[in-house]
């Protein structure tokens, strides 16, 4: 029996906000319109004061779950560039990230509900278990209510749990898997997907499935609560709608997690 058949929910998540100063990056009132929840720039990677506050504010008004995307300070490399980062320094600068974007979501009438590291700080922490345990201080320290959305098998889950913090799962519709569950560099041909039906099969199987075929043609678990298609993704609109259509005729109930 499908996840679909006893009722699936899955949350459907994208990376917003990320325009900057006179640089817009997609399209991000139209990506409010699908998704449930919008994992907002928080200034480190991307995103500036009037993006950010216009984005909270947008995604208030559609009752859209705000989450701080929160990244290494990398704002030429768009925060894909690994970098090494003194644990204490990287947990003040989580700690900025996360209370800056909650006080404007809180002018703005709603509030952050979840924290989501972006790229090559996302990578990290899923195997780096110090510089996981100064990120998950960071959310400690500011609202320990607030969960961290990562992948399954991330060392993040050993390191909130000891915490006292949540995490939740979440799978990729628009990247290409490694057999071991991860997801494959950005740099390696074929790591990002562009065709909207293809992208929609893989987020039905993973939502209904829990399964996502990788890069060689294995089957790999991926055990998620939500799906994140990428905002900054040639396509991106086209690509979130065919996942949202497609899900909800697989009888996938979309609901953000928090």
């Amino acid at each position: 029996m499908t996840r679909a058949a006893t009722g699936a929910v899955i949350d459907l998540n994208a990376d917003l906000g990320e325009g900057f100063g006179i640089w817009s990056l997609g399209d991000d009132m139209a990506l409010l319109d699908i998704v449930t929840s919008a994992n907002i720039a928080c200034g480190f990677h991307a995103g500036d004061p009037r993006t950010i506050r216009r984005t909270c504010a947008a995604a208030v008004d559609r009752g859209v779950a705000i989450g701080a995307q929160v990244s290494y300070r990398d704002l030429a490399g768009f925060g894909r560039r690994e970098m090494e980062v003194d644990p204490e320094d990287l947990c003040a600068e989580v700690l900025y990230q996360l209370a800056a974007v909650d006080g404007i979501a809180r002018a703005m009438g709603g509030r952050v509900t979840y924290v989501k590291p972006h790229g090559a700080l996302y990578n990290r922490i899923c195997r780096d278990s110090e510089q996981a345990e100064a990120v998950v201080a960071a959310v400690a320290d500011y609202d320990p209510g607030l969960p961290v959305l990562t992948l399954p098998g991330s060392a993040v889950h050993a390191v909130a749990a000891r915490a006292g913090l949540a995490t939740v799962t979440e799978a990729f519709a628009d990247r290409a898997y490694t057999p071991a569950g991860t997801l494959v560099p950005r740099r390696s041909p074929g790591a990002v997907l562009h065709d909207p039906a293809a992208v929609a099969a893989r987020a039905v199987r993973m939502a209904t499935a829990g399964t996502v075929t990788a890069a060689d043609g294995s089957e790999v678990a991926v055990d998620a609560r939500s799906i994140c298609v990428h905002g900054d993704t040639p396509g991106a609109v086209a690509l979130a709608r065919a996942v949202r259509e497609a899900l909800e005729a697989a009888g996938v109930t979309l609901r953000a997690f928090r």
